[in-house]
């Protein structure tokens, strides 16, 4: 079905959702800071943007409160991570507010991972490996490529919903191609010089950044995902990493830092609040900020 809207789209042949209007902007619901940027960047002041979370917000744990119904009322586009990160309340939202134009196949819903290469993607999954997501690792947004890629896919979708606009969506997406690819490059430098560095990661949430970098995950404060670190565990770690020349050990702005301190107080390992989305530190504002920011934090860790 998605194949199906997204080729109709490109011949031109699929109507929109309702009648476009010269005065009504395109209304976007975005699960996270990193989609809501990037609505921004594409729809420009054509479009209003809901972020249903910020940086200090663990997303697997929110609640599906009235001011997020009303925003999910309004929407015209649903634009999330996907592969489960929003199970616990994205769908309550869409049961009691959303629209038919933005459920599941349809021309108003964009799961952003459903359209990059997912990592960590499991065959079989079950209650005792932890808090895993079967589909893949959802934090897609840790890679700067599928950023692109998500760009693109909601720049068609747009079309889609509002084809009176379409040619300023495709002048916003030129410009936001144009300035990540130039960062892209720059970056490359960045990478050289982290390539092989070992880190400790807290959550199993850095996979697609560490791949990105060509870093390497040692270890996990969390004894399985989404499992608070214990003791023992961070003993079991403490040992595991004795004699390694490790670089950081790497959190996210929402994450717990009493296990991270134990360890780095044990082991001289500095701890490294990296931003994870837009918003996730001071300097972090806009989407590539927040991978200036993270390249900065980890070249300055030693």
């Amino acid at each position: 079905m998605r194949k199906l809207l997204y080729l109709m789209a490109v011949m031109g042949v699929l109507v929109t959702a309702a009648p476009s209007s010269a005065f009504a902007k395109v209304n976007i619901f975005a699960c996270e800071p990193e989609w809501a940027a990037l609505a921004h960047e594409i729809g420009g002041d054509l479009v209003d943007v809901t972020s249903a979370t910020n940086a200090r917000q663990d997303v697997h744990h929110i609640r599906a409160k009235p001011s997020l119904l009303a925003a999910m009322r309004k929407a015209d586009i649903v634009l999330c991570t996907g592969a489960s990160l929003e199970i616990g309340w994205l769908p309550i939202l869409l049961k009691k507010a959303g629209s038919p134009d933005v459920q599941p196949e349809t021309m108003g819903w964009i799961m952003a991972s459903d359209y990059v290469e997912k990592l960590e993607v499991m065959q079989k999954a079950d209650r005792s490996m932890g808090h895993v997501h079967p589909e893949g690792n959802p934090h897609i947004q840790l890679d700067p490529a599928n950023i692109q890629i998500v760009a693109d896919v909601l720049a068609d979708r747009l079309f889609m919903v509002d084809r009176d606009n379409a040619q300023n969506y495709s002048r916003n997406l030129n410009v936001f191609t144009k300035k990540w690819l130039a960062a892209m490059a720059r970056w490359e430098g960045d990478k050289a010089v982290l390539r092989g560095e070992k880190v400790v990661v807290y959550h199993k949430s850095w996979a697609y950044l560490l791949k990105w970098l060509g870093m390497v995950d040692v270890a996990s404060l969390e004894p399985k995902p989404g499992i608070p670190p214990t003791a023992s565990h961070l003993e079991a770690v403490l040992v595991a990493i004795d004699g390694q020349d490790v670089r950081a050990i790497i959190m996210a702005p929402f994450e717990n830092e009493d296990a991270a301190k134990w360890l780095s107080d044990k082991s001289g390992i500095p701890v490294v609040q990296l931003p994870f989305t837009v918003g996730g530190n001071d300097n972090a504002d806009d989407l590539i900020s927040v991978f200036d920011e993270t390249l900065r934090l980890l070249k300055g860790a030693s």
